[in-house]
């Protein structure tokens, strides 16, 4: 990326920005990355995203995005910046878009928290059937379908080639899976959630046999990448859940989300709550989703039912760990007053998903 000429003298300080300061971070990066920066910095926090927070940060020049931890309230192994840097590190120059990532900061003197810094890459994460519209049924329909091949070119990835042998247990990977998120659950319960804790053991009764294991990208969907002006995919994003283990988990959380049409909870003029593209014409139904990713892996997917009912109880919880942080006033951004109200929606479907499966 091209420095070009360091910004005027005379150009306004650097502000604050809640959850990074531009100046300590300018600091940092002078002195592991001497000559990145040709100026004082200034960030702006990128709206969409519900967890980790993400900054699009510039000298007047360059720009750069930085990842972080929400503030306040962390669940335990969630949110791990190690754990992101390292995977788009490992990806970087396979089949899989990802962008090049530049440093790891583990010292939380400097912004409070662990982060890293990657490059720019340009395109647009597609968040709502409305922003989908204008590029029509063809285009759109061109769109979802690479978000599939692009999946499956993630699970061919050799993960001993790419470094990425030791990136998870893939022994017990799904029953883990649900340990882990009942455990999360626990550390965000506030509230009653009728058949929450059913749909769990329900989950649990019918654990299916995993595939053979490939790296995973734990939160798979369309507002997870950025398309750029060509309609392909330029970056696959957010990869805190990432880890090696059941292929089939990501097609579930596609499918999941593929299923969702805009929430009626979306309030005028606001950005929707969930991430919502199926309403816009050209948008393939999920069936086809799942027929194309079985021709182009050669995976068994007759119990996709079952990983689309694990994500609906997936992010039920993370939802409701949210709420929990939009209730303790540790939220930036617009739309996390509507989380709480949309998890039992979740749980709903989750129910009616496995017991699909089990009438089949």
């Amino acid at each position: 990326m091209s420095k070009g000429t360091p910004p005027p003298q005379d150009a306004a300080p650097p502000e604050a920005t809640p959850g990074l300061d531009p100046e300590r971070l300018r600091a940092h990066l002078d002195q592991r990355l001497p000559g990145l920066t040709r100026g004082p910095l200034r960030a702006r926090l990128i709206e969409g995203g519900r967890s980790n927070l993400t900054y699009r940060v510039t000298d007047g020049t360059s720009s750069w995005v930085v990842r972080r931890p929400p503030l306040g309230h962390v669940l335990a192994t969630a949110h791990d910046m190690r754990r992101e840097y390292r995977v788009i590190s490992a990806l970087h120059g396979t089949p899989v878009p990802v962008p090049e990532a530049l440093l790891l900061c583990t010292d939380e003197s400097v912004l409070g928290a662990p982060f890293y810094v990657m490059e720019l890459v340009e395109g647009v994460p597609y968040r709502t059937a409305d922003q989908l519209r204008p590029l029509g049924a063809e285009r759109t329909r061109a769109v979802v379908l690479s978000l599939v091949d692009t999946l499956v070119e993630l699970h061919a990835v050799d993960p001993e080639a790419a470094g990425l042998g030791d990136f998870g247990r893939p022994e017990g990977f799904l029953d883990r899976q649900l340990r882990r998120w009942a455990k999360q659950l626990t550390a965000s319960r506030s509230r009653e959630l009728p058949g929450i804790d059913a749909l769990h053991d329900a989950l649990r009764r019918t654990l299916p046999d995993s595939p053979a294991p490939a790296v995973v990208h734990g939160d798979y969907r369309l507002d997870n990448v950025l398309v750029g002006a060509d309609d392909r995919i330029t970056a696959v994003l957010d990869w805190e859940m990432s880890t090696l283990g059941d292929p089939l988990t990501d097609l579930g959380l596609l499918v999941m989300y593929s299923e969702q049409r805009e929430s009626p909870l979306a309030g005028a003029g606001a950005p929707s709550p969930l991430a919502t593209t199926r309403g816009a014409p050209g948008h393939p139904e999920p069936a086809e989703l799942i027929e194309r990713y079985a021709a182009r892996s050669g995976r068994d997917v007759s119990r996709v039912a079952w990983y689309t009912a694990f994500a609906y109880f997936k992010i039920a919880v993370i939802l409701e760990g949210i709420h929990y942080r939009y209730t303790l006033g540790q939220t930036l951004g617009e739309g996390f007053d509507r989380i709480g109200a949309v998890v039992p929606h979740f749980i709903e479907h989750g129910h009616a998903t496995l017991s699909a499966l089990d009438e089949s």
